[in-house]
């Protein structure tokens, strides 16, 4: 994978490194970045609208404060980065994967997630509402408090999740194991809590 050169900067790159730069504040605009590695780029206060990022590396990388509306981060990893205080509107991340980042505080408005790995992450107290979420790795997330109503999660892996005060109303959870989770004071609707029923054995018999 080359370095970036001059053709290749924040408005769009092909299999370019990029280190240590500083991009703080910056408009990226719609740019697109295939297959790209950043690495200690600073990205804090940016702004991109309608980005593309397909198949790229975010290692320690700042996100703070930074905001993304219709933009995709699609089969991504993320590495060790910060996205304190960012913004996600109507954003696809499908298929990326976080590992060991900060990701609260976070505003998170609509968008698709589906397939993403969050596996281990604090995501407590985060509104997550409508968010479609299926076949997307939550276990041994913290999600404390959090709001997921109404999102999508069919599918979705919640091992070992702590959804203690999470709101699950209205969210849909076909084929979630829910047994699997630690659950205390979690907000159900009826059909969450026939599905936690069944779960746990019993025979639900619905007039």
């Amino acid at each position: 994978m080359s370095e970036a050169t001059p053709e290749q900067g924040p408005q769009g790159s092909h299999g370019a490194t990029f280190r240590g730069e500083d991009w703080y504040a910056e408009d990226l605009g719609a740019a697109r970045h295939i297959e790209s590695t950043f690495i200690d780029v600073d990205l804090s206060e940016a702004q991109s609208s309608g980005a593309v990022f397909e198949r790229c590396v975010f290692a320690g990388v700042r996100f703070n404060s930074s905001t993304h509306r219709a933009s995709a981060f699609v089969t991504c990893e993320f590495e060790g980065s910060n996205l304190f205080d960012v913004t996600f509107d109507g954003c696809k991340l499908t298929g990326s994967v976080f590992t060991k980042c900060t990701m609260r505080p976070m505003t998170v408005t609509g968008g698709q997630w589906r397939g993403v790995t969050l596996r281990g992450t604090n995501l407590s107290k985060l509104d997550l509402s409508d968010l479609d979420l299926r076949e997307a790795d939550l276990s041994l997330c913290d999600l404390t408090s959090s709001n997921l109503r109404g999102a999508q999660l069919t599918g979705a892996s919640v091992r070992e999740t702590n959804l203690s005060g999470t709101d699950l109303r209205g969210a849909t959870l076909d084929g979630v194991d829910l047994a699997a989770a630690r659950l205390r004071r979690t907000q159900l609707d009826l059909a969450g809590a026939l599905l936690l029923a069944e779960l746990h054995g019993a025979v639900v018999d619905v007039p």
